[in-house]
């Protein structure tokens, strides 16, 4: 796991179907995410997730494998960190470690990996209403 990032942002952990909300719910996650967090949110993609996201590109239905490329497209706006020796782990224990690690949300819609970071006090940005972004814990 690589160390956190070092700067006075709010760093967020953004889950592959977080990428998705603008072409699901026409939501500009980057300004809402700036919003919800007071103007400082820098949002970090893992390598794990960039890899999920490039392997539904090229595995999948012309539907999803645009939404995909999509997302890989609003994943430049994100810190990229390579995470090291992550391919035993499965993307959401990545997740889920990092968030831990770095005391920082994450950026879920994901019901059971939501459920994790609750059960160890971190606090999750979702989809609230198909119109807005919610936070659930505390900063």
């Amino acid at each position: 796991m690589p160390e956190k990032p070092l700067n006075e942002k709010k760093i967020v952990v953004l889950d592959s179907n977080a990428l998705f909300v603008p072409v699901q719910f026409k939501i500009d996650i980057f300004e809402e995410l700036k919003t919800l967090l007071s103007a400082n949110a820098e949002p970090v993609l893992l390598s794990p997730v960039r890899q999920e996201l490039e392997m539904l590109i090229s595995e999948r239905s012309p539907k999803l494998r645009r939404n995909a490329s999509f997302a890989l497209e609003l994943a430049e706006k994100c810190k990229q960190i390579e995470v090291k020796n992550a391919q035993s782990a499965s993307v959401d224990d990545v997740i889920v470690e990092a968030a831990r690690r770095w005391q920082c949300p994450v950026f879920t819609n994901d019901r059971q990996l939501r459920k994790r970071l609750r059960d160890i006090n971190v606090p999750v940005v979702y989809v609230r209403q198909k119109s807005r972004l919610e936070i659930d814990g505390r900063l």
